[in-house]
């Protein structure tokens, strides 16, 4: 299945290099927005702008990726911590760490209920749990050679 991904960042160069890097390093859906959309599947990269714009308690903050200044007292910090957004990454860090947040989002963003995948191992409800305790042997009297 392939992830979604919603931007809503107000500088079009850096969206720019972030959808770019992103199309190269995944199978991305990615969607610039003007305003994130919460009932869609997926993961969130926001500006302090877009973030800013939102109603506050968030759904599933955890799908969330703030890219905020670099400012330790700034006030969207805080309330990014308040909302429960896990990932929060500034606009001078390097691409890389940018891109491993989003993706990071992408795991914890929850798998819809109806859909499965060929390669997903999924529980059935008359599953048994498997033993990982290694199998018994047979014991054998040990023989001591003396000399």
């Amino acid at each position: 299945m392939m992830q979604s991904v919603q931007l809503s960042i107000a500088d079009g160069q850096y969206a720019s290099t972030v959808r770019e890097a992103l199309s190269r390093s995944c199978a991305w859906h990615i969607e610039a927005v003007e305003q994130p959309d919460f009932s869609c599947h997926g993961v969130m990269v926001l500006d302090e702008e877009a973030f800013g714009r939102l109603p506050l308690p968030l759904s599933n903050p955890e799908r969330v990726v703030l890219i905020a200044h670099k400012e330790p007292q700034a006030p969207q910090l805080a309330q990014a911590w308040e909302a429960g957004i896990l990932s929060v990454v500034s606009e001078e860090d390097p691409l890389s760490t940018v891109l491993l947040a989003i993706m990071a989002a992408g795991l914890r963003v929850e798998k819809p209920a109806s859909s499965t995948d060929s390669s997903e191992i999924t529980p059935t409800s008359g599953s048994q749990s498997a033993s990982i305790a290694p199998p018994k042997r047979a014991r054998r009297e040990k023989r001591w050679k003396i000399q």
